[in-house]
This record gives C-alpha cells, structure tokens and sequence, in this order.
C-alpha cells in the first residue's frame, strides 16, 4: 500500500531547468510526492525524464528490502518501463511463475515488480489477470504513454487531471492541488456530488478532476486520452442449488483470506462482533493456527460511558463490545480495545485531519474521526488490516434490502436510512443549516434521481427474470457500484492517513460475481439478511454472533459530543469570518444556536457546517455557484 502521483508533458522537457518557469518539474514533482507521506511513511522516490515525472510513497509490506519504487525495467541500458505502484496483488506468487516460464527474470520478491513484469508480458491486459486491490501508473518509454490502472472495485483511489500536454495524476486529490495547473474550483454539481449520497464514478466535487472508474484502464497518449473497461459485473445464469451455492461461497471465503493473509510485516483484523468482521477474524484465525503462525490480533473500537450511555433502537439493537470479545474468546485472538471519548471526537485538529485525508466535507461525521483514531491505535501494533467491509452491499445485509418501501422507492434505497440513522435517532438532515435558496438551486433530490436513472441503465439483466429478481439485481448493482464506494474510500483515508493498510476480503472479484449472480430466494433463504454468508461460516462462530441482527458501525451515544459541537460553531459564528457562513441560512444557524436548542436535534447539520468551514478555508476553494 502506498502513495502514488505524477505528471506526464508531451510538449515539455522535464528534465530541463527552464528559466522562464517559475517552479522546476522537479520540485514540483517533490511537492507532489510530498503530499503522500501519510500514505507511504516508510519511504519515497521519484522518477524523471524528458515527458514523465514519476513520484512515490511507500508503505513496506511485501519484500521490505527489495520493493522500491518507482521501480524500472531496463534493456541494454535503454529504458523500457517505470511503475509506480499502490496496493496489493494476491496471485503474484502464480503470475511470478508463469512470467518466469515466459522468460522474465525477477531482482526481488516484491508484488511490484510482477506488475511491472506483466505490463511488458500482456500490455494493458495485465490488469485482466491481476486479483487485488491496486492503482498504479505505468510509463512506457518506448512508446511515450502513460497507463492508469484500477482496481475492480474501486478499493484502492486514483484521480487524474488532463492538462494541455498531457496529464496529472495522483492517489489523492492533495497530489494534483499541489501541481502549478490544477485549482480547487467546485461548481454547483460538485457541491451535489458532496451532499447527495450517491457518489458518481468517474467524476469528482472538483472541476476537471476525474477518478479512474474501478475496473477500468486510462490511456494516455500524446494524441489524447482513452479510456477502456476491463471488468463489469455481468449478469450469468446461476446453476448451483442451495447446498453447492453456499459450499462454494466458504470455499472462496477460504481462499481469499488466505491469500490476504500474505505479509512481511505485522498483520492483524478489524473485529466489531459482526458477522462479516467475525467471519473473516475466525476464518484468518483458522488459517493461522493450522500454520503455527500465533493467535490473530484483533482491534475494535469503544467510546467511553458506551454501556452507560447505549440505547437499543430501530439502527443499532445491541452493543458491539460483548461480542467482539465473545469471539476473540472464541478464536484465541489477542483481542485489543481502543476506547474514545467525545473530547477525542470534537478535537478540531482531528477532525481537520480527517477532512485532509478526505479531501472533501461531508463525510460520515464522528464515525469518520473514530474511525481514524481506531486505525491510529492499531497502527502502533500492526501495518496490515483485515476488514469485514462490503459484506452487507454483496449479500444484502442492509435494512434497506429487505424494506418494501425502500424497494419501491424511485431513488437509492439507502438515501433514508442513512439521513436518519447517520449519527443517532433525532438528528436530523445535513442540510437542514444551508442557505434555502443554495438549496433550491441544489436540487439534490432532482440530481440524485438523474444518477439513480443513469445507474439503472447500466445494470445487467437475464431475460425471463421475475419482477423481485429483477429489482433485487438493481439494489445489489446500486449498492456495489454507488454505495460500497462510499464505505470503501473512507476506509482506505481514515487507514492511510494514519499508514495503516486496510484489507477487504468481500472485495475479491470472484466472489463479488458469483455472489452478485446468486437469486435472491438464495440470498434470504432463512428469512433474514446475510442468508449465504451465515450459512457458509456458520461452523467458525458461535451462535450468538451468527445469528446476531445486522448492526451498522457505533456512533457515540454520550450527550456532551453533540453540545461540543454546537459550542464550535457558536464560536465561528460570533467571529463572523468564516466564508461557509454565506452558505448557510442565517434564522436556521440562530435557531440552532438559541438556549435551550437540543443539540441532538442539529446534531448532523451543525457537523456538515464545521466540515465546510474547515475546507474552505484551509483548502482555498473557489466556489462558483
């Protein structure tokens, strides 16, 4: 896992020191680079040469000594490729043989440099054979063009900018900011894109920034840029009965974890007390002990006055606590707890440092700011992670999934759950302290139901599909093509930023089609969410956690961190300097502000508030609304 950036210039020399500019690519390039340290605290380097500028920050996993990057490959002294390179590649072992037997010989033990071997072998079409998490860059100087590469599902980010000549890329947007020819201008449709709960792949809040889609290659060459899809979820007659379907889901389950167990350096598991969490802390547990490799250690997250403060409702009905550690009991883990307070969770400089990360507002509140102190805690005792993430997106663990009314609804399912349920019962809309005329001119519901429609369009179909099939395959593409990336890029900023790499099993390609091909009748065959998934671990949990009710990640219960945040914002108020105060609607932020307001009842607008405050200013955005 690491950090990625550069800038390629078909009308420039890069290596020239030019007196007419103001900055040198280099230093440009070393500010760049820079801004990935978080990413790859364990090294760094940068690649130059005429039209290319290549620069790296690595996170050492596989081959501590040997994986440096930008890594290059040579012919007679002449250069034929540079990668650089994040994420990880769990077949290398495979694709190292067969490119050996094709003739390539390998310096190092490293994933990287099977990438980079297999660029060479298979041109673009490496990214068909490659099963990981990854986004890399690729210059080919034989032929003068830059490749971008993601991965399936989007686990791993990657943005780019086209620029006159050729083009800027990066990790994070952070990157691309620091490069000459790129502003932060965000436009009406780029606040949209932050506020309605529908990430749009392809596109970003900032004008000219584009992601790479996941699964998908960008070609960039002198004569312009293309771009080329690898992977689709493709919709494929299921043959399987019931017994075999869940046979073969354990069996991948089995494979895939133990692929990701594959590290040099200490590695651990994210356990809730969840099914997924459990599921995939039990089944690395099993692997590990079958090695003599030691218990698994494994890390949850707990606020403090939690069990005091815990109220049963219609979102989260118990604890996750007592279950995390029934089943590091269960297990053998070396089970550590990391416990916050609402001082951690309202520290201004945590939650900068999370809006830094992201790049952007609007997040996931204090589940944001926990989740970065959570990975801080683990990263002091391990570099590698294992996440029970994606789970509930690949096998309908969602309550929205099993709601008639979010079925039916002409939108994203999960746009009510997540504007009520987001921090707590009572708290809310996110916008409810926006200007009303910024909210007219918005329209989030009219643009929200555009990308509902544009999504829709995209999904595959079998002909002869019953009506519920049908539906049911569009709430699963919605949710593994619109929502998953959402939880999956907040994972790997609140991890990165910290240095810590993050796992997904549930992302693995192979399973993600078999499971998405899977009818629904199979899916809820017990009447309940997460049908497959119990069945296919059930024998690795006890009962209690297999059968325990789908509960989404904590949010604090305790009462002082909603009146910490209302005592912030009074504060921005009464200086009056802040720009997002000509954002939001001056009798609302007064009433909010009023004695005896309760602060629960704000609680999301008054975070959304604090967050715009925050980018605005430190990133220098030029809003053009």
């Amino acid at each position: 896992m690491c950090g990625i950036t550069g800038w390629v210039a078909f009308d420039r020399d890069l290596t020239a020191d030019r007196n007419d500019q103001r900055e040198t690519a280099r230093s440009v390039l070393d500010a760049m680079t820079a801004t990935q340290i978080c990413r790859g605290p364990d090294a760094g380097g940068v690649h130059l040469e005429r039209h290319a500028a290549i620069g790296h920050r690595r996170l050492a996993v596989i081959d501590v000594e040997g994986g440096v990057q930008p890594m290059t490959v040579e012919h007679d002294g002449r250069l034929l490729a540079a990668l650089t390179y994040s994420g990880e590649v769990y077949n290398h072992d495979e694709l190292r043989a067969e490119l050996r037997a094709a003739g390539h010989r390998f310096r190092t033990r490293s994933d990287t440099e099977v990438v980079l071997r297999a660029y060479l072998e298979w041109g673009e079409h490496l990214a068909e054979r490659l099963n990981g998490m990854f986004a890399f860059a690729i210059w080919d100087a034989r032929q003068e063009e830059l490749l971008l590469v993601r991965d399936r599902m989007g686990v791993k980010p990657l943005h780019y900018h086209p620029t006159a000549d050729g083009v800027v890329f990066g990790s994070e947007v952070k990157s691309l900011l620091a490069h000459p020819s790129v502003r932060p201008v965000v436009d009406l449709d780029g606040l949209r894109e932050i506020l309605a709960f529908c990430r749009t792949p392809g596109i970003t809040p900032y004008r000219g920034i584009a992601e790479v889609r996941p699964g998908h290659v960008v070609r960039v060459r002198r004569e312009g840029i293309t771009v080329r899809r690898y992977w689709a979820l493709e919709a494929r007659e299921h043959t399987h009965n019931l017994d075999t379907t869940v046979a073969t889901v354990r069996a991948l389950l089995d494979d895939i974890v133990h692929r990701q167990l594959d590290s040099d350096v200490p590695l651990c598991s994210l356990l809730s007390g969840g099914l997924d969490s459990s599921a995939v802390t039990a089944l690395a547990a099993g692997v590990l002990s079958r090695a003599g490799a030691g218990p698994i250690r494994s890390f949850s997250v707990d606020f403090a006055g939690q069990s005091e403060n815990f109220h049963a409702d219609a979102i989260r009905s118990t604890p996750d606590g007592p279950y995390a550690r029934m089943l590091a009991e269960h297990v053998g883990a070396d089970h550590n707890v990391i416990e916050l307070d609402a001082a951690d969770l309202t520290d201004p400089a945590q939650r900068a440092t999370v809006l830094r990360a992201r790049d952007l507002p609007g997040g996931f509140a204090d589940m944001d700011v926990s989740l970065l102190l959570l990975f801080r805690g683990v990263r002091r005792q391990s570099t590698v992670a294992l996440s029970g993430e994606s789970a509930d997106e690949l096998f309908g663990g969602y309550p929205w999934f099993h709601d008639p009314d979010a079925i039916a609804a002409d939108d994203f399912p999960w746009v009510p759950y997540i504007e009520r349920g987001l921090a707590g019962p009572g708290a809310g809309m996110r916008e409810q302290l926006l200007d009303a005329d910024l909210l007219r001119k918005l329209d989030l519901a009219g643009y929200r139901r555009a990308r509902y429609r544009e999504a829709l369009a995209e999904v595959p179909h079998l002909p002869g599909a019953s009506p519920l099939e049908r539906r049911m395959r569009e709430v699963s593409y919605l949710n593994l093509t619109r929502f998953v990336c959402l939880l999956l890029d907040r994972k790997d900023r609140m991890s990165m930023a910290n240095g810590l790499e993050v796992r997904v099993p549930f992302c693995d390609h192979r399973l993600v089609q078999y499971v998405f091909n899977t009818p629904w009748a199979m899916k809820s065959f017990d009447g309940r969410e997460k049908s497959l998934l119990r069945a296919a671990v059930r024998d690795v949990l006890p009962d209690e956690i297999a059968d325990r009710v789908k509960s989404p990640y904590p949010v604090t219960a305790d009462p002082h961190y909603p009146a910490l945040l209302l005592a912030e914002l009074a504060e921005l108020a009464a200086e009056g300097k802040s720009p997002v105060l000509g954002l939001l609607d001056r009798r609302r932020l007064n009433d909010a502000l009023a004695p005896g307001t309760d602060p629960q009842s704000v609680r999301l607008g008054v975070d959304l508030a604090l967050d715009l405050a925050t980018w605005l200013t430190e990133y220098q955005v030029s809003l053009e609304i």
